[in-house]
């Protein structure tokens, strides 16, 4: 019987602009409404804005969200093809915009209080 291992070689997408000043919290990344990508992945990136009331109840999930319910910014690239997997919302920081796969609306910017997004 043979195994498969599949090794991954990638670079971190840094999305924070001081990587020395952040608070994250550990969050559970839903899979719903994500694409899978040209090689079958399903995998969130690091900068979504997510939301959905995980900071009340960490039994939620966190989903993808861009607007006045925003509660954080996905730290890195979370691969959930085979289901929620387990992930880090930044709640606390500074965040470059040119790092983000979308650039988040005004409503987010207010809901999110404490991360200031810079240029």
């Amino acid at each position: 019987m043979s195994k498969f291992v599949e090794t991954i070689y990638t670079n971190k997408q840094e999305i924070l602009k001081f990587p020395d000043h952040y608070v994250n919290l550990a969050i559970t990344v839903a899979d719903t409404g994500v694409a899978p990508n040209a090689e079958g992945k399903k995998v969130v990136p690091a900068g979504t804005i997510l939301g959905g009331g995980f900071l009340l109840d960490d039994s939620v999930n966190a989903v993808k969200t861009n607007g006045a319910g925003a509660e954080g910014v996905l730290f890195n690239d979370t691969d959930v093809t085979h289901g929620p997997a387990p992930g880090a919302a930044l709640i606390h920081g500074f965040v470059a915009l040119d790092k983000l796969p979308e650039q988040p609306t005004a409503e987010a910017i207010t809901a999110l209080k404490q991360i200031t997004f810079l240029k």
